[in-house]
């Protein structure tokens, strides 16, 4: 039996429809991979003859440096195809078949695009899906970001509860049987935004038998699912133990997976990529085609480079020094919250990411507390509100990072935090 593909053309909406491929990027691509007899008339490259950079070495923690020279230099300071670096394209693609081993089934159809950091890729992706007043699905609490994007759209957003585990699947059927399944009402979602695993702002990680649920509901619906998983690795638990992604679980095509290189290589150089089925990732493309042309050369030729340089094993040593590196960090900053907060607040240890999401039982708010009084006393966390699909809404919650600030300061936070809550508790 064959199976049926999906019909895209129900998620695209009217203006990404009427994008058409820039011709001028399209040449860019072609002469990616001409041959030396090529003459090159067609596009406005710039001539690197003049391009005052003319070599660049960078050094590599535990490795041998990069260096940059002649035509390498050259092509780490030209205009690259949209789609991204040839060679690092053919990198992430091994990359995404060692890590998820996707199924067989919707490989052949997959496209891997590189991107301006993962949050460009989002953003553009949404940008295809979205209309004007959409029913937007995701879950309690999501990166602000992300409402930044769509917020403007003026959503209808459909919230789902999530617990110490993330999404809870019950609840999203629940908000689902609003429509019937497969349903063409305009006003059914299109896709369920989720970010499954370190969540930003909650540290959770979805288990298995919760994403086997949703990936069943979303295909029982007809929802693409929109993986958000900058901090895939980031995670604290032994491999074991670590769920598969819902693009590893895809046997339909409708899971669009957004990575990123912030955390594991550098957030400056601003590399991410899109993992998903063609149609949209083309799309997505397009979108890329008319805003930055394509991420940063010169960052696409390093990170390249250097993943050539490290090899799989070189990349998931790495893998391995930072999530030690910040699990280190995250006990530190619990042990103090155990130290200053307990019988006053709630929170579970995040099993990955860079954030402790922590409640006030006893405050309604904690917006006042942290952006006007903490502030004043010096210290600096997330009010729950900004992950709130409501902003209207009060929140009892907070976001603090264990990521960059010293060690040794984690104890005076959470003795500061506990006084501001104590003080806030006597206000009210």
């Amino acid at each position: 039996m064959v199976k049926k593909a999906l019909a895209y053309s129900r998620f695209i909406n009217q203006i990404s429809k009427e994008r058409q491929p820039s011709l001028i990027r399209e040449m860019t691509k072609i002469l990616a991979s001409a041959p030396p007899e090529m003459i090159p008339l067609s596009g406005g490259l710039p001539n690197p003859k003049l391009f005052p950079f003319k070599d660049l070495t960078v050094q590599v923690t535990d490795g041998k440096p990069i260096s940059l020279t002649g035509k390498d230099m050259e092509q780490a300071l030209q205009y690259l195809p949209t789609g991204g670096l040839p060679a690092l394209v053919k990198q992430l693609k091994a990359l995404q078949m060692s890590m998820h081993s996707p199924s067989t089934d919707i490989w052949p159809d997959t496209e891997v695009l590189v991107t301006a950091g993962s949050q460009d890729g989002l953003c553009k992706c949404l940008e295809v899906l979205l209309d004007q007043g959409s029913t937007v699905l995701m879950e309690e609490f999501v990166y602000s970001g992300t409402l930044s994007i769509i917020n403007p759209y003026k959503p209808q957003y459909k919230v789902v509860k999530s617990d110490s585990e993330g999404i809870i699947p019950e609840d999203l059927e629940k908000v689902l049987s609003n429509w019937e399944p497969g349903s063409e009402d305009p006003s059914a979602p299109k896709f369920l935004y989720i970010n499954p695993t370190g969540a930003n702002p909650t540290g959770t990680v979805l288990p298995e038998c919760r994403r086997h649920k949703i990936y069943q509901l979303c295909s029982k619906y007809n929802l693409l699912i929109l993986e958000d998983d900058p901090y895939y690795f980031l995670q604290f638990q032994e491999a074991s133990k670590r769920p598969p992604s819902f693009f590893s679980m895809d046997t339909e095509g409708r899971v669009i997976r957004f990575d990123s290189f912030s955390k594991i290589l550098s957030s400056g150089i601003r590399l991410g990529f899109v993992t998903g089925p063609k149609p949209i990732v083309d799309r997505v493309m397009l979108h890329m085609q008319v805003s930055v042309l394509h991420a940063s050369s010169l960052s696409q030729v390093l990170v390249s480079n250097l993943l050539e340089q490290w090899g799989e094993e070189g990349f998931k040593n790495h893998i391995t020094k930072v999530e030690n590196f910040y699990m280190e960090r995250r006990d530190e900053l619990i042990k103090a919250a155990d130290k200053h907060l307990k019988g006053v607040c709630e929170y579970s240890v995040p099993l990955g990411g860079m954030f402790l999401w922590i409640k006030v039982p006893a405050i309604k708010s904690t917006w006042d507390m942290i952006m006007e009084r903490g502030l004043a006393k010096n210290i600096m966390l997330m009010p729950g509100k900004a992950f709130q699909a409501d902003p209207d809404k009060p929140s009892q919650y907070l976001r603090a990072a264990f990521s960059v600030a010293p060690v040794k300061d984690f104890e005076p936070a959470m003795e500061r935090l506990a006084e501001l809550i104590k003080t806030e508790m006597e206000l009210q």
